[in-house]
C-alpha cells in the first residue's frame, strides 16, 4: 500500500521493522521450543511408538526450524507482491518448496531413516530461505535488509494486525475440529466418518474460492494504497462474483458426481446421503461470498475485527453443531455450520463496503451485471486476436 502511494521509505521501514519482528518472534519460540524438547518425552504425549524418543526431538527440532525460517520466506514474497510482481515471488517460493521435496525424497530412497529425511528437509528450506532472500535483493535493489530503518514504534504499531492474524487458524480448527468433535460426541465415530468425508467432498469448491481470494489481494492492497477507489470497488465486486460463479457451478459438479466419487473414494465404506451433501455444499456458497469479499479487510490491514467475529462466530458453531446433532443427527448438524457463514456474511458485507466506498445495492446489482468486456463473444474475440498469424512472405 505504501509503494502504491510512492512512499518507498515508508514500505523498507515496514520490511526491515517486520523483518525483526519476525526474526524476534522466531528466535523466542525456538528458544521455548529447546528445553521443552530436552525435559519432555513428547514422542509417548503424541503417541510415538515406531520412531525412538531422541529421534522424534530431532525431527520436531529439525521441522521447527524449516516451519520459524518459512515465516522470513513469507515477508520475501511480500516485497514481490508490492512491486506487483507477486506471480514471479509466488513462483520462485513454489520452486523452493518443490526442490526442498525432492531433496527429502533422496534419503528416503536411499534408505536412511525420518531423522535423516528431516535434516534434509530442514536444510533444503534454510537454503531456499537464503536463495529467496539473494533473489529478492537482485529484482528489488530498493529493499534492504537491516535495522537501519525499522524502528520499534513501527513494531509496535505492527504487532496487534500481526497476532490478529493467529484468530484465523484458531477458528479454521474450531470450524473444521471442533464441529466433528461437536458430532462425535453427539453421534459417534461411524456419523463422524460419513460426516468427515462428505464435508471433505464438498470443501473442493473452497480451493477454487482461495484461488480467487489469493489473486485478487495484492491487486485490493495496491489499489488501496493508491486510494482509486473506482479500481478497489471494481475488483471488489468482480472477484465476489467470480467466486460465486465458481462456487455454483463446483456445486452443480458435486452434486452429480459426487456421491459417485464418495463412494469411489471411501471403497465403499462410506453410503453418500445427496440430501448431506446439497446441505454441506450450500454451507460453502454462502461461504464463498463473505470469504472474499474480506480479502477486502486483510488485503488493507483492516482485519482485526473480522478475526474476533471469526472465531466468536466458529465457536458458537460448535456448540450449536452439538445440540442440532443432538436433535436431528447428521442434517442437523450439516445445517448448523449455516450459522457461522451467515455471522460472517453479515459482518462481513458491511465492513467491506465501508471500505470500498460502496453502497449494498450498488454492489448486489453488480453481481448480475457482466462488463462487455467479460461477456462470452468479447473473450473469445480477444483469444482470437492473442492467436499468432503466419504472416505471407
Amino acid at each position: 500500500m505504501l509503494v502504491a502511494a510512492g512512499d518507498r521509505e515508508g514500505a523498507l521501514r515496514v520490511f526491515q521493522s517486520t523483518w525483526w519482528l519476525i526474526a524476534i518472534v522466531c528466535f523466542l519460540v525456538a528458544c521455548a521450543l529447546v528445553p521443552v524438547l530436552y525435559f519432555v518425552q513428547v514422542a509417548d504425549l503424541l503417541p510415538i511408538h515406531v520412531i525412538n524418543q531422541t529421534d522424534t526431538k530431532w525431527i520436531i527440532f529439525y521441522l521447527g526450524l524449516s516451519v520459524l525460517f518459512s515465516q522470513l520466506e513469507q515477508l520475501m514474497g511480500a516485497a514481490y507482491t508490492c512491486v506487483a510482481r507477486y506471480p514471479y515471488g509466488s513462483f520462485v517460493k513454489t520452486m523452493i518448496s518443490l526442490g526442498a521435496f525432492a531433496a527429502t525424497m533422496a534419503p528416503v530412497v536411499l534408505g536412511y531413516g525420518p531423522r535423516t529425511a528431516a535434516l534434509v528437509f530442514a536444510i533444503a528450506n534454510i537454503t531456499g530461505t537464503v536463495v529467496f532472500g539473494l533473489f529478492m535483493r537482485r529484482d528489488i535493489p530498493w529493499i534492504e535488509f537491516g535495522w537501519k530503518h525499522a524502528s520499534f514504534s513501527e513494531i509496535r504499531r505492527l504487532a496487534p494486525p500481526a497476532f490478529a492474524f493467529m484468530g484465523f487458524p484458531v477458528g479454521n480448527a474450531l470450524n473444521l475440529q471442533g464441529t466433528l468433535i461437536a458430532v462425535g460426541y453427539a453421534l459417534g465415530p461411524v456419523d463422524v466418518a460419513i460426516f468427515a468425508s462428505a464435508r471433505t467432498v464438498s470443501r473442493v469448491a473452497l480451493q477454487m474460492v482461495q484461488l480467487v481470494n489469493n489473486t485478487v489481494w495484492p491487486e485490493l492492497s495496491l489499489a488501496y494504497g493508491a486510494k482509486n477507489w473506482d479500481l478497489l470497488r471494481s475488483l471488489h465486486r468482480r472477484a465476489c462474483q467470480t467466486a460465486l460463479i465458481l462456487a455454483l457451478a463446483i456445486v452443480v459438479c458435486m452434486m452429480t458426481f459426487g456421491p459417485w466419487f464418495l463412494t469411489h473414494w471411501t471403497g465403499g465404506h462410506v453410503p453418500p446421503s445427496r440430501p448431506l451433501l446439497a446441505i454441506l455444499l450450500f454451507v460453502v456458497v454462502i461461504y464463498a461470498l463473505w470469504s472474499t469479499s474480506s480479502t477486502l479487510a486483510t488485503a488493507t490491514n483492516l482485519h482485526q475485527r473480522l478475526a474476533a467475529w471469526y472465531m466468536a462466530g466458529t465457536a458458537v458453531t460448535v456448540g450449536f453443531t452439538y445440540l442440532m446433532a443432538r436433535r436431528y443427527g447428521l442434517y442437523g448438524a450439516a445445517s448448523s455450520l449455516i450459522l457461522s457463514e451467515v455471522i460472517m456474511n453479515l459482518y462481513v458485507l458491511p465492513a467491506s463496503l465501508r471500505i470500498a466506498h460502496d453502497t449494498l445495492p450498488a454492489f448486489l446489482a453488480s453481481l448480475l451485471h457482466f462488463p462487455p468486456s467479460l461477456r462470452p463473444a468479447s473473450l473469445l474475440a480477444r483469444l482470437n486476436r492473442s492467436k499468432p498469424t503466419l504472416e505471407a512472405e
